[in-house]
């Protein structure tokens, strides 16, 4: 197991540090994984396995930069138009979506959503108080791999996942965000 990446949590609370190590780990440990998005319930993304934002795995499984690792490859983007920002707005979409026909047809609360397409693969899973996990799988992942690795995530996230917790993760996205546009750095 490599180590997890500690880039954007400098300052954050032992439970957002944790958080993010939660969300590393998913990402290197599960095969087929192309990008992940933690979502608030009011569809703010909170965390993100995007390279480009704040919170992202750095380095590959085999500990290559992740910037020299997507070199190699061809240019097409690893997610939805290669941002988690964007699996963001889909994940709260689709959350929204199939909340709204649990109440349609009376089944109770959505535990988790897939969908299989030909190229890839979108997994949608409650956490806790409308906070929604969503992941990009590539076309050759194990979806019941993925699922269960998801599960493990949302048990051990759902608990710390307070507001205040999403409170911070989000002032630091923000924040981050902010200084990348500036140029500054922290």
């Amino acid at each position: 197991m490599t180590a997890p990446s500690t880039f954007g949590t400098f300052g954050l609370s032992r439970e957002a540090r944790n958080l993010h190590w939660l969300l590393t780990n998913l990402v290197e440990e599960v095969p087929g994984i192309q990008s992940v998005a933690v979502v608030s319930s009011d569809g703010l993304l909170l965390l993100s396995s995007d390279a480009g934002l704040p919170h992202a795995r750095t380095t590959s499984r085999g500990g290559t930069p992740i910037a020299a690792a997507r070199e190699v490859q061809d240019d097409k983007p690893t997610g939805p138009r290669g941002s988690s920002a964007d699996l963001a707005t889909i994940v709260s979409g689709i959350g929204s979506l199939t909340i709204g026909a649990a109440k349609l047809m009376d089944s109770g609360p959505v535990k988790h959503t897939m969908v299989a397409m030909d190229e890839g693969s979108l997994f949608v899973m409650s956490i806790s108080d409308g906070s929604l996990l969503g992941v990009h799988g590539s076309a050759d992942c194990d979806m019941s791999v993925v699922a269960y690795h998801m599960a493990l995530f949302v048990g051990r996230a759902g608990h710390v996942l307070t507001p205040e917790l999403r409170s911070e993760l989000r002032q630091s996205l923000e924040n981050d965000l902010e200084s990348k546009a500036t140029g500054s750095t922290r």
